[in-house]
C-alpha cells in the first residue's frame, strides 16, 4: 500500500522475448507466424504491427497451381488420411461380419406379424409389447415367439452384451406374466386360448 503522499506506481511490466524478426524492428516478438506451408510449426516472432502486416500478406496457395490446390483442397477434406471407394480395399469384396446385426436392430429377417394389443387386459399390454405380440393370445405363439427371443438376446449370442442381459431379463419376465395368465384365464378373456393343463382340467371336470 503506498503511504499517504506517495504516488500510485502505474508502471506495467515490460514484455520478454525474442526480437521481432520484421528486418530493423527493435520490438519484442510476442506473436508467433508459420513461416510457410511447408514448415506450419516453424515461427516468426512479430511485434503486434508486424504480425498483423504478416497476416494480412498470408497465402497459404501462394505459387501453387489450380491442380495443387485442388489436389490439396481434397486432401485437406479427408484431414490429410488416404480414401477408396467403398469395395476397392484388399481384394474388392467387403467382409460380411461387418454388417452383422446379433440384435436384429436392421431387420434382417421380416418382422413378425403383429396384432393389436390394444383390446388386452391393461395389466398385459406392456408385456404383449416387450414380445411383439398382439391379442388374444395362443400359449403356442407365445412359446414360439419367446424362444426366438431367448435366442436372440442371449448373451451367449452377443459376446457378452449387458444391454442384452437387460432386455432378456424383461422378456423372461414379460414371458412369465403372459403364461401365467393364459394359464387362468378371466372373465373377459375373449378368444385367449387355456393351456393345455386348464383345458385337460376343464374336460375332467
Amino acid at each position: 500500500m503506498a503511504r499517504r503522499g506517495e504516488r500510485l506506481r502505474t508502471d506495467k511490466p515490460q514484455p520478454t522475448g525474442p526480437r521481432c524478426d520484421a528486418p530493423g524492428c527493435e520490438a519484442v516478438g510476442e506473436f508467433r507466424a508459420p513461416r510457410d506451408r511447408s514448415r506450419l510449426r516453424d515461427y516468426y516472432h512479430f511485434c503486434l504491427e508486424h504480425v498483423r502486416a504478416y497476416n494480412q500478406a498470408w497465402d497459404y496457395y501462394k505459387g501453387m497451381s489450380a491442380d495443387e490446390i485442388e489436389t490439396n483442397l481434397r486432401d485437406d477434406s479427408g484431414w490429410q488420411r488416404p480414401t477408396w471407394p467403398l469395395g476397392r480395399l484388399g481384394s474388392g469384396k467387403l467382409n460380411p461380419e461387418m454388417f452383422r446385426d446379433p440384435l436384429g436392430l436392421f431387420g434382417q429377417a421380416p418382422p413378425t406379424p403383429r396384432k393389436s394389443a390394444k383390446e388386452a387386459p391393461p395389466e398385459l399390454r406392456v408385456a404383449l409389447d416387450m414380445l411383439g405380440l398382439g391379442w388374444p393370445l395362443e400359449e403356442t405363439a407365445l412359446r414360439s415367439r419367446y424362444k426366438e427371443l431367448a435366442k436372440r438376446y442371449h448373451p451367449d449370442s452377443n459376446g457378452g452384451d449387458r444391454s442384452s442381459e437387460e432386455r432378456l431379463k424383461d422378456i423372461n419376465r414379460a414371458y412369465s406374466l403372459l403364461k401365467k395368465r393364459l394359464a387362468t384365464p378371466r372373465d373377459g378373456d375373449a378368444g385367449a386360448e387355456p393351456s393345455a393343463a386348464a383345458a385337460a382340467s376343464s374336460r375332467a371336470a
